[in-house]
């Protein structure tokens, strides 16, 4: 999903792959353990990266997805569908949509969300996702109010309740924004959301670019939340700090892989904020999302 303008990125050196183990450091013995993979059939894409080809052809895009390799997608919006409409255009090109992307009411209204847990069942739905918070949108800067923090918390574990209850299991989705220390203390706002979150009610959906940004190493996440987080957002950071396709850029994903079971993960999302934004074409988005799970399903680990 989209990000704010970032808040204090990290510094990132052109000459090492973040979180990469050190240059010349010896190989370890050989174990006889087979290499770890990404299973196939976990492998999903994040529609944001397609938004504006989807809207050229949805039916033409989703089945060069399904074609790609795909058997799941995670949405964000229903691209001017109606859910039933939406989910029509994934049973036919051969998709499930496990995961989307639908924000929880701010002021909360428990009766709005409810109708957005409708239409994530028709969709067909087992994970839906909070994508964004972070920003005061009356300054433009990153929040560092504690005090939002712990409201926003209260009305995930709301949201997460009324979503368990529908059958779905609700994650929150993380920025840069997160990571920024709250009411001039050491404590991060990702501290507050997750200390005060319950996990039966409220997974974790891990960007792992956005994570680096905010200058948190994804295994260090992992370690501090294990079992907890279910899906990441697989996209990469070139040496800009910027956006590059799954495997292009700096980001070491097998070394947090290699975490992938005390994390909790089912999901590996692809995803490219500006896939198809100018300067490429709309078109560019599907070979982003070609690159990303051929890259996923070749990773060994």
């Amino acid at each position: 999903m989209p990000g704010a303008a970032p808040a204090g990125a990290a510094a990132v050196g052109t000459a090492a792959t973040l979180g990469a183990s050190p240059a010349g450091a010896a190989p370890s013995a050989d174990t006889g353990r087979r290499p770890g993979r990404v299973p196939r059939d976990q492998i999903s894409v994040q529609l944001y990266t397609l938004r504006d080809q989807l809207a050229i052809d949805l039916e033409a895009s989703l089945a060069e997805l399904r074609g790609i390799g795909y058997t799941r997608i995670e949405h964000a919006g229903f691209v001017g569908r109606t859910a039933a409409q939406f989910r029509a255009a994934l049973d036919a090109a051969g998709l499930r949509a496990t995961s989307g992307h639908v924000g929880i009411p701010q002021p909360f209204d428990a009766s709005t969300w409810e109708r957005a847990l409708e239409d994530a069942n028709i969709v067909g739905n087992r994970y839906i996702v909070h994508p964004f918070f972070g920003i005061d949108f009356a300054t433009g800067q990153p929040i560092r109010d504690g005090a939002k923090y712990h409201a926003l918390a209260k009305d995930l574990n709301r949201a997460g309740l009324l979503a368990k209850r529908a059958g779905l299991s609700f994650g929150y989705h993380n920025h840069q924004l997160e990571f920024v220390r709250q009411d001039g203390g050491s404590r991060r706002g990702y501290d507050i959301l997750t200390a005060e979150t319950d996990p039966g009610l409220v997974h974790l959906e891990v960007d792992l670019f956005w994570a680096w940004r905010g200058a948190a190493d994804p295994v260090d996440l992992i370690e501090r939340h294990r079992g907890r987080i279910r899906q990441v957002h697989v996209k990469d950071l070139d040496t800009n700090a910027s956006f590059a396709d799954p495997g292009a850029g700096l980001i070491d994903f097998g070394r947090i892989f290699e975490h992938a079971r005390a994390a909790g993960l089912v999901e590996y999302i692809v995803e490219r904020d500006d896939a198809g934004s100018p300067p490429r074409t709309p078109a560019d988005a599907l070979t982003t999302a070609r690159n990303g799970f051929k890259y996923l399903d070749g990773l060994r680990f």
